[in-house]
């Protein structure tokens, strides 16, 4: 009993480690990036855990119980899945971030050469973030005279709203799709790991439980961590913000690039000399 103990304690911390890895802190990175909501940055975490869990439980119990050999070009295929995530949720923080960029003044007709004008004359394209309940954006507006491009029901977050009703659930939907996909790049690593170390089935299906919360909790201290850290460096300062979650996006972008490329070429996942090694 007490080996069975210490194996539960193992597989936890082992999963809180798991839940430092590069590619999943990135990813996290890039969600979190917006939200300074330490709750919600936690429930964040929580879904992205519970996603890699569900896909860790099933395809590791399947190799356990089954015996369950994957193929080196399906492993690299989901391990690719990883790097082709990484680039989208780069790719959509990079855009947010150009989108959210000042548009800039211009006047409403020219003047003549040494002539003044009024400011009040003048009409000025700018952009300010504003919000409709939870959802926050910008765009370039005018005050001469104020006007706004649409209405406060013609948002996302109202067509979310309508589609999927009041629950809020579906703001957790990324992050848990986020970690089913990272759990196929790892489920094959652990559930070897599982078969090399414990021979009793029912003891390594408990492990890869355990394994699970562990990182769960591990992803939850992870994204409060950085949630906090994102709030005190952008607290007050909006373009800060803004660049923090650009820079995210890049270096969600560049590793997702960089993961791909060792998956496609140096892996051989394109060529006729394929190797894969679960890790």
């Amino acid at each position: 009993m007490i080996g069975f103990f210490s194996i539960l304690a193992v597989g936890f911390f082992l999963g809180m480690r798991h839940a430092t890895d590069p590619d999943h802190v990135i990813a996290v990175t890039t969600i979190v990036s917006n939200q300074r909501n330490i709750v919600r940055s936690a429930l964040i975490g929580a879904f992205w855990g519970i996603g890699h869990t569900v896909t860790i439980f099933v395809v590791g119990a399947g190799i356990i119980l089954f015996n369950l050999v994957i193929p080196v070009r399906v492993g690299l295929s989901m391990e690719l899945s990883v790097a082709v995530m990484l680039i989208i949720l780069g790719v959509a923080n990079v855009a947010g971030f150009l989108r959210s960029m000042p548009a800039g003044s211009r006047p409403t007709e020219s003047m003549p050469a040494g002539s003044i004008r009024a400011h009040d004359d003048a009409e000025v394209i700018h952009s300010h973030a504003h919000s409709h309940g939870d959802y926050i954006h910008s765009h370039p507006h005018t005050h001469v005279p104020d006007s706004h491009p649409h209405s406060p029901d013609h948002t996302p977050l109202t067509w979310l709203d309508h589609a999927f009703g009041r629950s809020g659930l579906y703001q957790y939907l990324r992050p848990f799709v986020v970690g089913v996909v990272h759990g196929l790049a790892g489920s094959a690593a652990v559930a070897l790991l599982v078969l090399t170390t414990i021979r009793n089935v029912h003891w390594a299906i408990a492990y890869l439980l355990i394994f699970g919360v562990g990182t769960i909790a591990g992803m939850m201290v992870i994204t409060m961590s950085l949630a906090s850290v994102f709030t005190m460096a952008g607290k007050g300062r909006q373009k800060v913000s803004r660049r923090l979650a650009f820079a995210s996006g890049l270096l969600s972008l560049g590793f997702g690039l960089f993961v791909a490329y060792q998956i496609c070429f140096v892996n051989g996942l394109f060529t006729t000399h394929a190797r894969w090694i679960p890790q």
